[in-house]
């Protein structure tokens, strides 16, 4: 496709970086800009239906469209360059996307895990994102023959599965929450995942400070135990 694309981006939406992981296993050059969610630009509202990034503004000369939505997005990037992600097979597309999907039910439910008020609900919010793992876990016992999702092929379920594995990476700096304990398939793709490229740079190198900084801000029990942390290590240094 000739074309120039900016991913319009804010530095911590695990929806842009699927995106922005797309575009570089497919080699393709792009520009990135951020927004702050918290004070929309004027521009950005205009163009933007939902009020949400990721979005890939797409220009033809003098002529630009602008795409929303990261699942939309990353058709339109498989359809228009090369390199697909997606396999061939028709029916091996569909669970791929299928998958795609409890990834961003996964992403609910990290939201869900980092925002619950008590200790009750983060309990109950820890093992429900264990047992979605255990699907996982299952469905890659069931079929893997490699390191990712669809074996020795980096696919588009990996590049969604990369920003979900970041957040669990920040959650066991916090403590030991248990979430992927007993999941050894998982693990491994989490971790052949942390090693890929791609993913690496998809973010800024001060990424675990603003999610740690986000997470400690939320106000939830989650928050707490961060707060609790903060305090107790310069104690610890001092004894």
């Amino acid at each position: 496709m000739t074309a120039s694309l900016t991913l319009v981006s804010h530095h911590l939406c695990p929806y842009v970086q699927r995106a922005a992981i797309s575009l570089a296993e497919k080699g393709v050059a792009f520009e990135r800009v951020y927004v702050d969610l918290s004070n929309k630009p004027e521009w950005f509202k205009a163009v933007s239906p939902l009020g949400k990034v990721p979005l890939l503004r797409v220009r033809h000369g003098h002529a630009e469209a602008v795409i929303f939505e990261s699942a939309v997005i990353l058709e339109f990037i498989e359809e228009t360059e090369a390199n697909p992600l997606h396999p061939a097979d028709p029916l091996a597309r569909a669970r791929h996307r299928a998958w795609i999907e409890f990834g961003s039910a996964i992403l609910n439910a990290v939201g869900r895990f980092y925002s619950a008020a008590d200790e009750g609900a983060f309990l109950r919010e820890s093992r429900g994102l264990s047992e979605m793992f255990a699907r996982a876990e299952a469905e890659l016992s069931a079929r893997q023959s490699g390191p990712w999702f669809a074996g020795e092929r980096f696919s588009l379920v990996d590049a969604v599965y990369g920003p979900v594995f970041r957040y669990v990476d920040t959650f066991d700096r916090i403590g030991d929450f248990g979430i992927l304990d007993g999941k050894p398939l998982v693990q491994a793709w989490r971790a052949a995942l942390s090693d890929r490229r791609s993913v690496k740079e998809a973010v800024g190198p001060d990424y675990p400070q603003r999610l740690h900084a986000f997470l400690r801000a939320k106000g939830s029990y989650l928050s707490g135990i961060i707060r609790r942390q903060a305090i107790a290590t310069p104690r610890a240094r001092s004894a």
